[in-house]
């Protein structure tokens, strides 16, 4: 029994997959919001009034930050965020995610997904059909290697994912209700992620 809870301790590393969750919704995350500046905004280049002698306040620009219609001071800018993960986190990350998903998981035929040719939705429905799969909530369809007729029959599945094993994302893991996949590919697992 303790050796039991010590495995699920060590393979559920939750603080984990939120941490990596984390860094890859803010490496997604676009920072498109954009002010002028003072520099940027058209006209503003004589001098309102001179210097001196007016009793107003010294102005050099109508396009200033301090006057309606003027610049921004330190408004938001189009900038890139990256932040790091270790490869070894990662890997980790999606090894316990795959983990506290076990029950989710439906195992389907290697072959089916190897030969699969034909490129319809409406033979893949059929066969998941046959397997009492339904795609009612989001599923995600692991591969062992890139399969183009299947993402292209998948395209207009609604509730279906596609991906492979090697590129498979944590946030696509974690947000998905049911995982198919063939029983050959968790061999694979291990290695590729």
């Amino acid at each position: 029994m303790e050796k039991d809870q010590n495995i699920k301790k060590s393979w559920t590393k939750v603080g984990l997959i939120h941490k990596i969750f984390l860094i890859h919704l803010k490496n997604n995350r676009l920072y498109t919001a954009c002010t002028k500046t003072k520099s940027e905004i058209r006209g503003g280049g004589k001098k309102p009034w001179r210097q001196k002698g007016t009793g107003q306040a010294r102005a050099g620009s109508t396009r200033s930050p301090l006057w309606r219609g003027g610049g921004v001071t330190f408004g938001p800018q189009p900038r890139i965020v990256k932040k790091k993960s270790n490869r070894k986190e990662r890997r980790l990350a999606i090894l316990s995610a795959f983990f506290l998903k076990q029950k989710a998981c439906t195992f389907i035929d290697h072959n089916f997904l190897k030969d699969f040719s034909s490129g319809k939705t409406k033979e893949l429905m059929k066969y998941f059909e046959k397997k009492n799969v339904t795609l009612t909530s989001k599923t995600l369809l692991l591969l062992e290697s890139s399969n183009i007729k299947i993402f292209h029959a998948s395209k207009n599945l609604k509730n279906l994912e596609v991906s492979t094993l090697s590129t498979v994302s944590l946030v696509s893991l974690v947000n998905a209700n049911q995982i198919l996949l063939a029983p050959e590919s968790l061999k694979l697992i291990n290695f590729n992620t």
